[in-house]
């Protein structure tokens, strides 16, 4: 079974190799552009970017939207997290998070693949804080800034740890499940 990830972001198909590897799942990657429509939902999101991928005749794929929800900032950033990582970056959150006390978090990913004509969509969480400041050099993106476990970052922890509970590692474990019930 080859499936392709289709993303512009490196880190997210190294991530989906890590997990497919050993599963007979060959990995492709394709950095094609489609339209993220203007939502607060991660899956519709999703479900959009599949419907316009089809219609490009693109099948057997994989894609994904992931965001960052902060409990004090009303879920800032969101469905938005891409945006405002490439606008004020982490040090941008670290500023609006000053002096506050409650830091919950919870990171999402919706998976949604395109497999035998079939379409799954499933969503993964890991609930966490947000640091006081960034730490760690592994993972990408919001990484050395939210915790799962209050005392190491994502970016403090090796990949295949961080696979065991990270809002990605939940998803890809529950897109398996559905996949094994299509083949």
């Amino acid at each position: 079974m080859r499936m392709t990830i289709i993303t512009s972001n490196p880190g997210k198909v190294r991530e989906y190799q890590h997990y497919f590897e050993g599963l007979g799942i060959e990995t492709a990657h394709l950095n094609v552009p489609y339209d993220e429509i203007q939502s607060s939902d991660l899956e519709e999101v999703v479900r959009k970017g599949m419907d316009e991928l089809k219609s490009k005749g693109i099948s057997d794929f994989i894609i994904d939207d992931s965001g960052l929800f902060i409990d004090r900032l009303e879920g800032f950033p969101g469905v938005w997290s891409a945006y405002v990582q490439k606008t004020i970056g982490n040090e941008g959150i670290l500023k609006l998070m000053g002096g506050v006390e409650e830091r919950s978090a919870v990171f999402k990913c919706c998976i949604g693949c395109n497999m035998n004509g079939k379409d799954i969509i499933v969503t993964g969480t890991c609930n966490g804080v947000i640091l006081e400041e960034e730490r760690g050099t592994e993972g990408f993106g919001y990484d050395p800034i939210f915790s799962h476990d209050g005392q190491r970052s994502f970016a403090e922890v090796r990949t295949d740890e961080k696979n065991d509970f990270s809002h990605r590692g939940n998803a890809v474990r529950l897109l398996l499940a559905e996949m094994e019930k299509i083949l």
